[in-house]
This record gives structure tokens, C-alpha cells and sequence, in this order.
């Protein structure tokens, strides 16, 4: 999601509000949030719930027991299939 066209989304109203755990280009935040009454920004902790912490350390233990098994971890990350930057953070 590119942040200038969901301000512009947020400001006509075509979107209602927006809550928002991580941002394009962090640690830096668009200054065009500031201003909106109808944005909720709350950085990383869309995953702060008993649950989800509890998935993230078995897909941890996931990984480790797949590797001592000598077989590739499940949420292996290869330079193939990372995520490549937004094209306007890469300038």
C-alpha cells in the first residue's frame, strides 16, 4: 500500500478509517496521518495477543525441528522468494 494514496483514500472518505500496524518506509511515518481523526496507529502489535505469540513460537520450533531433521525449515526464506522493497523506498 503506497501511504500517499490511502491519505488521499482517507481524506475523501472513498475509505472510512484505517487502522495501521506497520508503515512504508518505517521507522519513518508519513506526516499526512497526523492530521487524520480517522486513522488509528498502532505499531507493531497487530500480533501482541496470546495466540498469535503462541503461532509465531511453534512455527519457530517448527523451523528448528525441520532443520535438525536436515529437511528446509517451513517458513524458509530464500533471496527467490523475499520481498522485494516497494519501488520508491529502493531510490
Amino acid at each position: 500500500m503506497v501511504d500517499e494514496d490511502l491519505i488521499a483514500a482517507l481524506k475523501s472518505g472513498q475509505v472510512a478509517a484505517a487502522g495501521l500496524d506497520t508503515f512504508e518506509g518505517e521507522p519513518k511515518l508519513h506526516p499526512g496521518y497526523l492530521s487524520l481523526k480517522n486513522t488509528f496507529l498502532l505499531p507493531h502489535i497487530g500480533s501482541a495477543t496470546i495466540e498469535a505469540r503462541t503461532a509465531m513460537g511453534m512455527l519457530a520450533l517448527d523451523n528448528v525441528n525441520a532443520v535438525l531433521r536436515g529437511t528446509p525449515a517451513p517458513s524458509l526464506v530464500t533471496s527467490d522468494s523475499a520481498v522485494k522493497p516497494h519501488s520508491s523506498l529502493s531510490a
